[in-house]
């Protein structure tokens, strides 16, 4: 690794002078977001305060919260593309709402190039970072370098008068920051902090403090509070919400950590109503900063009609709120220990409502029970009921959870007793004290799953070993028998007691191993032969078992082992085995189809008719059509193209723009949808359902225009139903729709979880319904757990514990075993790490031992089939020619590993859409190695090889284990509650940095083996963006199918919504809406009934 410079080093160790604040944030519809959580920490670690916002943050929202935070500085990740567009509509927004002075910060891992760089740069952004910035000045030295130019008082800027921060509109808000940020440093001018209290004493405005234990869920009981307040009062109610956080005391910096988990606070029809601002406690500690009561006061001077104040998590001893606010809360969960422990708590004595949040947890009727009674003692009020007391059993993660509801219709009353201007209300009263809506993905009775497997795969092998043990033992004493008999046939003594020995083992051998250990002699006989032939239904296939080199060699397809000893024989039946028989470690099929590979076709830019070509152009020539496809990020996050420079950038960029149904069709045109050789793949998550309804329906159609063609005429009623049936059953492909990786690695989550959970149940419901055998209803994917900064051992155990959990909510939702596993398929990454050598082994064997020891699946359940994609993160900005070397390296790993089908990533993909250059390369690894690397004409060959064996053994182990972390948690569910696999992630990722950026480890032109003559970056690089043309195309196209549709679409949206809130089959209403509706009007609807996903750090 280069050196750092002396002037590097010291931007390393900077540490402000001022109190710098930072807003750090992915850009819109971009779900990378470990980049700038790295950054978020290490500018925390350098002493600022920063207000981080996560993943896919349009401009307005940065812009709004900048402002109102009052930043010095903003700092944005862009992977997805548009970031021109992005980062100058920034800026413009900076300057058109007085927000000159703070200064932009990006970066995109080289995808944003130098002429766009300089082009930026020169419109105002502070400083674009390149990875050859990160060389040259360290991660460290980077964020030094923001943090020293934004080392600035802003308190200078703050309004002189106190006309400044009253009046509805933005400019007022603007000023009211600038004041807190004066009364925060102590630099409030005298005169106007008198006229602001003056003003505050007249408000009747109350100050509602909520404050509780941390984790408790403050911050999302906050927010539903908030968009309870703004529903039922038609959004006519200005809000002021004031959340703190703890400074940390050795760095001074802090996490304000509040903000990223609104999703009310934004602007409705009716405009901004909400302003927010996130305190640090700073110097004094506690709960509460000492600037709070002019802040409070400031937010009732500027004319706000309820002030919220948020404080950090608490503990027992705790009530510094009290006295600042009218109304103290306290948010607590049922896990308070016994039920003595809540005679300690102050805040009981002094709060007016109690709220116990994630009711659903255990225990949470008895800690309603124990709370209220604690309260009744508390105010002596024994001449009320326990239930009367104000305390409520709320679940804010749920969308529309009546126990929220509960908790906001009985605040209302008591906020305009003291001066809140509400009126009647459009919220319907609810009769409850405690949430009621309790059906959990996963059975409580159920949360032990993935332990239960952990112990039944950890069986099934010690009954390996044991079974073995007896194998061998039985071979041996025959054989000591036989020995004996010929040495002395007239003894016999001896031989029969041994012969008894023997056959009291052979009965207590199992008899699937005396099954396998009788038919190995048939077996050997099968693959010793030039042909494997099989018989079903009275049908002969013969597959050619081997191949001649050029040399003569003959290199037989499937090698068995040479074991002599029956315990070996039995071990390797029983945990290896040939491809294609149980447990299917070394291969889901037997063999591979003859002049098929696995070659992926990917293609996705522009918009469909320039995707549709591309698609022609890969799979030229080839027999199986294996069409992978890639979305721009509108897409993914299921938005509509649109005018608006942040989403215009990225319209057509980094994969294909889709909006309606016709986009879908054009888009597979040419290919027959439901050929044995076609296959589909789209890589969608967050509007997965919408998407997939999109493509059956386009398959559909397909075949009802191939009728009239055929027939010369429409199809009747009867016969398009049995072609709708037909086409269901036949379609090839597979759509990703796994939220929960989603949720893990935070990339396109769009709606709540457990919506789409339930999405999800409904679309293999639908499959089972309609047989739709050949469809994967969803792709489990580890991809982007990796992608994300997942080491490979946790990629495997966090994709497969995903995958069960799957199991286990389609098995509460009561469908049999053996209806949607064989629809489930996985999607993992590969790398350059030695585990990814046995990626595969290790999934097929565990998914097939506990699919058939633990629930009792059929052989088709019990094979995992899985795709492979080459890593993105082994893609590097610098010395891009050598990513193909890394490529090709986990192209043929994963071929020998016996991946199902396999997509190998372009070099250029580290800074752009792959172009047609690059893709043919790509597939020319996949295709080299298929055609004339040698050993690939057999197809087992990891299997014998020491390092394999054992390496399959301890990744399984370590999965096993991380499986039990998991379980420990409350399973994949109540592990993600806490952020567990995205904390794991996150320090995977950051470990993998530290590690590159020391040089520990080695990265060829990276950080060793540099180009002596400095890094060759293309000044003119070819990038495959979307034109001018296409994105107008999209924007027309649009606006026409909407037009076309205008009558019919509201009508439809509502039945969609009303699908939503009967708990129907919502999948089987997308069917018919996306004829109808665009992707776009579709997630609005849902948003409105099935809840915006809340994101975590």
């Amino acid at each position: 690794m280069t050196e750092l410079s002396a002037d590097y080093k010291a931007l390393a160790e900077y540490r402000p002078r001022n109190k710098v604040r930072f807003v750090t944030a992915a850009s819109l519809f971009d779900g990378h977001d470990a980049a700038i959580n790295i950054m978020r920490r290490i500018i925390q670690g350098m002493g600022a305060e920063v207000i981080h916002l996560g993943h896919n943050r349009s401009v307005d929202e940065i812009v709004t919260a900048a402002l109102q935070e009052d930043v010095q500085g903003i700092a944005v990740s862009s992977y997805q593309g548009g970031h021109v567009e992005y980062f100058k509509y920034m800026i413009d927004l900076l300057k058109q709402r007085g927000g000159e002075q703070i200064q932009v910060y990006g970066g995109g891992g080289g995808v944003i190039v130098p002429a766009e760089i300089r082009e930026l740069q020169d419109y105002g952004v502070a400083h674009i970072f390149s990875p050859e910035d990160g060389q040259r000045m360290g991660l460290k030295g980077m964020i030094g370098e923001m943090v020293m130019r934004c080392d600035k008082d802003l308190s200078g800027h703050a309004p002189k008068k106190i006309d400044a921060i009253q009046g509805p509109g933005e400019a007022a808000w603007r000023a009211l920051a600038q004041l807190i940020t004066a009364l925060e440093n102590g630099h409030a001018d005298a005169a106007l902090l008198k006229a602001v209290q003056a003003a505050a004493a007249k408000s009747k405005a109350p100050v509602l403090g909520i404050t509780g234990t941390g984790g408790a869920g403050k911050s999302s009981l906050t927010d539903e509070l908030i968009r309870r307040l703004r529903l039922d009062q038609d959004d006519a109610l200005r809000v002021a919400l004031i959340s703190i956080d703890p400074s940390r005391r050795k760095s001074g910096g802090a996490l304000l950590g509040d903000r990223i988990r609104m999703n009310a606070i934004g602007p409705w029809s009716s405009g901004q109503r909400v302003f927010m601002r996130s305190l640090a406690t700073r110097e004094a500690g506690g709960e509460v900063t000492p600037a709070l009561p002019a802040i409070i006061a400031a937010c009732k001077a500027a004319g706000f009609d309820l002030v919220i104040v948020e404080t950090p998590g608490i503990g027992q001893g705790d009530a510094a709120i009290v006295p600042l606010v009218d109304v103290p809360m306290y948010v607590m969960t049922p896990e308070y220990g016994a039920a003595s422990q809540l005679e300690k708590i102050d805040m009981l004595d002094f709060a007016e409502f109690v709220a116990i949040n994630k009711f659903d947890r255990k225990g949470a009727m008895d800690a309603l029970r124990d709370v209220s009674k604690q309260m009744q003692r508390n105010r002596e009020a024994f001449g009320k009921k326990p239930q009367d007391m104000p305390v409520f059993g709320t679940q804010a993660s749920h969308f529309n959870d009546d126990g929220v509801t509960a908790l906001y219709q009985a605040l209302k009353p008591r906020l305009a007793a003291l001066g809140l201007p509400v009126k009647e209300g459009r919220l319907a009263p609810v009769h409850t004290r405690h949430s009621t809506s309790q059906t959990p993905i996963v059975p409580g009775p159920r949360v032990r799953y993935l332990a239960e497997i952990g112990e039944t795969v950890r069986g099934y092998k010690q009954r390996v070993q044991a079974q073995a043990r007896l194998a061998r033992e039985v071979q041996q004493l025959h054989a000591s028998a036989r020995m004996l008999s010929e040495d002395d046939p007239k003894k016999s003594g001896a031989r029969d007691t041994v012969q008894k020995l023997a056959e009291a083992r052979a009965e207590r051998q199992d008899a699937d191993a005396r099954k396998l250990l009788a038919q190995w002699p048939t077996m050997q006989q099968a693959y010793a032969g030039d042909e494997y032939v099989v018989k079903i239904r009275d049908k002969e296939i013969r597959t050619q078992l081997t191949h001649k080199s050029l040399s003569g060699t003959t290199i037989r397809k499937v090698v068995l082992p040479t074991f002599e000893d029956h315990g070996e024989i039995l071990k390797w039946l029983m945990l290896d085995n040939v491809p294609g028989s149980y447990p299917y470690t070394a291969g889901t099929f037997a063999f591979k189809r003859e002049g098929e590979d696995p070659t992926r076709m990917f293609a996705g830019e522009g918009d469909a008719f320039r995707t549709n070509r591309r698609f022609k152009l890969v799979s030229e020539g080839m027999p199986a059509k294996r069409l992978s496809t890639a979305f721009d990020s509108v897409t993914l996050y299921g938005a509509n193209p649109d005018p608006r420079p942040d989403i215009y950038g990225k319209v057509g960029n980094s994969g294909v723009s889709i909006a309606t149904l016709d986009d879908i069709k054009v888009l597979y045109d040419g290919f027959d949808l439901c050929s044995p050789t076609t296959s589909v793949s789209m890589t969608i998550n967050g509007p997965a359902p919408t998407i997939l309804a999109m493509f059956m329906n386009a398959a559909i159609d397909q075949n009802l225009a191939k009728f009239k063609q055929d027939n010369g005429r429409e199809p009747t009623d009867t016969e398009a139903a049995k072609i709708r049936e037909w086409v269901l059953a036949n379609v090839r492909g597979t759509v990703q729709a796994d939220i929960l990786k989603e949720d893990q690695g935070q990339n396109t989550c769009i709606f709540s979880t457990e919506f789409s959970l339930k999405v999800m149940g409904d679309i293999a419901e639908y499959f089972v319904h309609h047989n739709v055998r050949n469809f994967y209803s969803v792709s489990i994917s580890g991809y982007h757990i990796a992608e994300a900064g997942a080491n490979p051992i946790s990629q495997l155990a966090f994709t497969l514990s995903n995958g069960f959990t799957l199991v286990e909510a389609y098995l509460a939702r009561g469908m049999h075993i053996d209806d949607f596993a064989p629809n489930l398929s996985f999607f993992f990454s590969n790398g350059m790490d030695p585990e990814y050598t046995v990626m595969g082994r290790v999934a097929r064997r565990i998914w097939a031992v506990a699919m058939k020891e633990k629930y009792g699946a059929n052989e088709r359940s019990q094979k995992l089939k899985y795709h492979i994609q080459t890593s993105g993160r082994s893609l590097h900005a610098q010395e891009i020619a050598f990513n193909d070397i890394r490529t090709t390296l986990q192209a043929l790993i994963a071929i020998y590993d016996n991946c199902n089908s396999l997509h190998t990533n372009a070099y250029d993909e580290a800074i752009t859409t792959p172009t047609e250059e690059s893709v043919r390369r790509a597939m020319a690894i996949q295709l080299i190695i298929n055609r004339e690397w040698g050993l690939a004409k057999n197809e087992n060959p990891n299997q014998g090889a020491f390092i394999i064996e054992q390496l399959t053994e301890l990744v399984e182990e370590a999965v096993l284990s991380e499986f039990e972390r998991i379980s420990e948690r409350g399973g994949v569910l109540g592990a993600m509650e806490t952020g567990y696999q995205r904390g794991m992630i996150q320090e995977e990722s950051l470990y993998y940095e530290q590690l590159k950026n020391s040089g520990e480890l080695p990265i060829i032109g990276v950080n060793t083996f540099r180009n002596p003559h400095g890094d060759p970056v293309p000044e003119h690089i070819e990038l495959a963006r979307s034109t001018e043309e296409e994105k107008q195309s999209q924007l027309t196209r649009l606006q026409d199918f909407h037009q076309r549709h205008a009558a019919e679409s509201p009508a439809m949206l509502a039945r969609l919504q009303q699908a939503v809130i009967d708990n129907a089959n919502v999948f089987e209403v997308l069917m018919d809406a996306v004829r109808v509706c665009s992707l776009g009007q579709i997630t609005n609807a849902l948003f409105e009934v099935g809840g915006q996903y809340r994101r975590s750090m």
